[in-house]
């Protein structure tokens, strides 16, 4: 097991763990810091930016930059691919995406003081058939040189929550492992089709349940429903409450310390590639929660996602505690972060 006490970790290991990261519905993020978002009234932005996103795309720039060796695919747009070209480049990540006509979607995120976010999300390209036959064609030629998958984010339109559900169903039955966190449709699609984990926060998983769940034992038995269906590790991202882990050696919880909230932009993606980066090292449950819970927890104090020093991730990760079970019996709506 690779030293997480060393500070080159990330590059100790004799090769680079592999992964595939799947962006079916890539993004440019506008992100604007403001004091406070008034509707209706000319606001005034304090400092912006603009970079490429897409949940796949976020999760892989957080392993890139932990030392995985990176494939990036899904459907991109043509017309304005050269941010995301730029940065697979930087990121060392090979390029597998299937481009489309059109651009790719820009979502525009309004983070205020209080750190709460405003999300605009646009609609992105449409896809077509001939798209749809290219995707699948270098999905499963990856298939043959890499085993952990992740796929992650919403879905463009011409692709249905069915398709995608289609897609991890098959990946599994040829023996991969496939990390799935999207919402809605394809979510609840995607949970009957043996992903090997997955990463619902809370609003998600009460949305699939069908009920707002607010105490430790609805999330408890919701997430233990899910586990029936075979789904091997079940995470539930509690924001600043937390991360519940249900896996086939029961339940782990991990709570991080109180953290200034920045942006929560990317902090669920973020959790993601902890626990992949975990899986891909082979460490044991506890590491693996603690690292991932950490880099999380430090997403939300930046602006952006990305590994900005290991040392502090290190750091915070000797802070977060685990327990087996001790989610408070009522958990505030106000009291954590969307993940």
């Amino acid at each position: 097991m690779t030293d997480l006490n060393s500070p080159d970790f990330c590059q100790t290991a004799s090769h680079k763990p592999k992964v595939v990261t799947v962006t079916l519905n890539p993004a440019l993020d506008l992100t604007g810091s403001l004091n406070t978002l008034t509707a209706g009234t000319v606001n005034v932005v304090n400092k912006g930016s603009l970079h490429p996103a897409g949940k796949g795309v976020n999760v892989a720039k957080v392993l890139a930059e932990l030392g995985a060796e990176v494939t990036v695919t899904g459907l991109l747009g043509a017309d304005n691919q050269e941010p995301f070209r730029q940065l697979f480049e930087e990121l060392g990540a090979a390029d597998k995406f299937v481009r489309v006509k059109g651009a790719s979607r820009i979502n525009v995120k309004l983070v205020e003081q209080t750190g709460q976010v405003s999300d605009i999300n646009f609609p992105g390209v449409a896809v077509s058939e001939d798209d749809i036959i290219r995707f699948e064609q270098t999905l499963f030629e990856l298939v043959e040189s890499h085993d952990v998958f992740v796929i992650a984010g919403s879905l463009p339109v011409g692709i249905t929550p069915e398709m995608c559900a289609g897609w991890v169903s098959r990946l599994h039955q040829l023996g991969k492992q496939v990390l799935f966190d999207s919402s809605k449709a394809a979510l609840a699609a995607g949970l009957d089709a043996n992903p090997w984990l997955v990463k619902p926060n809370n609003e998600e998983l009460s949305e699939w349940a069908g009920r707002e769940l607010t105490s430790e034992a609805e999330f408890t038995e919701v997430a233990e429903q899910l586990a029936q269906k075979g789904i091997a590790n079940v995470v539930v991202s509690l924001g600043a409450e937390g991360v519940m882990w249900l896996s086939n050696k029961g339940w782990l919880r991990s709570q991080p310390p109180k953290m200034q909230v920045v942006s929560t932009v990317g902090a669920g993606d973020t959790l993601v590639a902890g626990m992949c980066w975990g899986h891909l090292n082979r460490w044991n449950r506890e590491e693996t929660l603690r690292f991932a819970t950490a880099l999380s927890a430090l997403a939300v104090a930046q602006v952006g996602v990305g590994v900005e020093d290991i040392e502090t991730v290190l750091a915070m990760k000797e802070r977060v505690q685990l327990s087996k079970s001790d989610l408070t019996e009522k958990i505030g709506s106000n009291n954590y972060v969307k993940c």
